[in-house]
């Protein structure tokens, strides 16, 4: 492997991991200054997909690139869109309003326990193995781990609902990743990313003022003054969306999709520094037991899939 593409992988793992940390500085509220109003989760994401859109636009038009025809590409690119990014990045923003941005990254990175479920039903030479099993029983085992700080410290279950949108996020991004191994392989990296990130703003475009007539006081649409939300927001589009989806899609052609899912492996790594470094989020022993165990499951799952780089296997946001 060339050092360009250790480097690319290095950046996208540290541009990921410290998304959930940009994203809870976006949406959590002040309650030192009420007038500091934080932006809602489908607000959010649509100024995100917007500026990764722009940087991806400006790519393909340097580049000479075209936008695909066909239908049956298009009508892939419209799945994608919607479970590879537009659904995902709402639950995991909606997900990070009432859980710690370091949960979020943790819960996050079992995208491929995930998939190697769906991928054994959907793709003909990806069946579970015992190895798999085995990593699956353990990363799970981790996940109950995490989650029962909810039962231990607050009856109300105040936050399983913020840990089960981020958990279903990653079923989305498994699906979504499965499904490019079946029918979008082949198509440019720049393509790929800017087709997904349009279809995805188009989604949420549609979606926030629905959203905001159901729920107002959840999804406003108010735009923040703090420089600090904008400041993440433009982080999360240039750096999380178009950055992040260039440098993952070229991953993925050189290396195969297996070997660039290693990139979850540094999720929790990063989401837990950054968020006890810089929002004073608390680590207990349940929250290192759980990461150390769905880490430990993900890398018994592809311990075996390392030797065959055309595996199916996935990433996150």
């Amino acid at each position: 492997m060339k050092l360009k593409e250790w480097s690319a992988f290095t950046l996208l793992g540290l541009i990921w991991g410290s998304s959930f940390l940009w994203i809870k500085i976006a949406v959590q509220p002040n309650p030192a200054d009420a007038a500091d109003q934080p932006f809602g989760s489908f607000m959010l994401v649509g100024f995100r997909l917007l500026f990764g859109l722009i940087g991806l636009l400006i790519v393909m038009r340097w580049q000479g690139l075209a936008f695909p025809r066909q239908r049956n590409i298009l009508l892939a690119y419209c799945f994608m869109g919607v479970f590879n990014t537009a659904l995902p990045f709402v639950l995991i923003t909606w997900g990070e309003t009432s859980i710690p941005s370091s949960w979020a990254s943790i819960l996050n990175a079992t995208v491929p326990l995930f998939t190697i479920v769906i991928a054994h039903f959907w793709l003909h030479d990806e069946k579970i193995t015992a190895p798999r099993i085995a990593g699956l029983v353990v990363g799970f085992i981790g996940i109950i781990i995490l989650m029962s700080r909810d039962l231990a410290n607050d009856l109300s279950f105040r936050t399983l609902p913020g840990q089960l949108a981020v958990l279903l996020a990653s079923v989305s991004y498994a699906t979504a990743l499965t499904f490019a191994r079946k029918y979008l392989r082949g198509q440019s990296p720049v393509v790929q990313s800017t087709m997904v990130l349009l279809i995805a703003d188009i989604v949420i475009g549609i979606a926030t003022p629905i959203a905001s007539r159901i729920n107002p006081s959840v999804e406003p649409l108010i735009l923040p003054s703090s420089w600090l939300r904008w400041f993440a927001v433009v982080w999360l589009g240039v750096l999380g969306s178009c950055t992040a989806y260039l440098l993952f899609f070229y991953l993925n052609n050189v290396w195969g999709p297996t070997r660039a899912s290693l990139v979850t492996y540094v999720f929790p790594v990063i989401g837990l520094a950054l968020g006890i470094i810089f929002l004073n989020e608390v680590a207990d022993w349940r929250l290192i037991v759980g990461a150390l165990l769905i880490v430990g499951g993900i890398v018994v799952v592809n311990v075996k899939a390392r030797a065959k780089p055309e595996l199916a296997a996935s990433a996150a946001d």
